[in-house]
């Protein structure tokens, strides 16, 4: 077999199997080029569910607005749940961020914001452990809409 022989059935057979795995991804149902969310649980402690609001609006709220204007964050929510036991949130605080990517170097950029704000990540630090006084964080999870096509 020539040399030109064997490239044209190396590429055919490239071809072939790049398109059989197109058709695959075409299987599906959904896209998952979906936003991706992040969200917080959070238990408020009785009597300071105010107190807790009030550092969410004067705090975390101007945070996240920084992490939109430097286009790190899409959006951002505070939704209140009716907890069914003291183990449970009554509030999720809820990140949206374009796809996975838009995590990468997360960590630098959050320190960055955070400098801004609180002078320093140990201020941060320590502001979280006051804010433990008044709120508990249950967890967090993070995850993708997938798009039904």
């Amino acid at each position: 077999m020539s040399l030109k022989n064997r490239l044209t059935a190396v590429a055919a057979l490239a071809f072939l199997t790049l398109t059989s795995f197109a058709a695959l991804a075409d299987d599906h149902a959904y896209t998952d080029d979906g936003p991706v969310m992040n969200v917080s649980y959070i238990r408020t402690v009785d009597g300071k569910f105010d107190e807790y609001m009030d550092w969410l609006r004067t705090t975390w709220k101007p945070q996240n607005e920084a992490a939109k204007q430097a286009g790190h964050l899409q959006s951002y929510q505070v939704i209140f749940t009716e907890p069914r036991s003291p183990d449970e949130a009554d509030l999720l605080l809820v990140l949206t961020f374009k796809n996975w990517a838009a995590l990468d170097g997360a960590l630098a950029k959050n320190d960055a914001i955070t400098k801004q704000f609180e002078g320093s990540v140990k201020a941060a630090n320590d502001a979280q452990y006051d804010r433990s006084k008044i709120r508990t964080v249950l967890g967090s999870s993070t995850m993708q809409v997938l798009n039904l096509k």
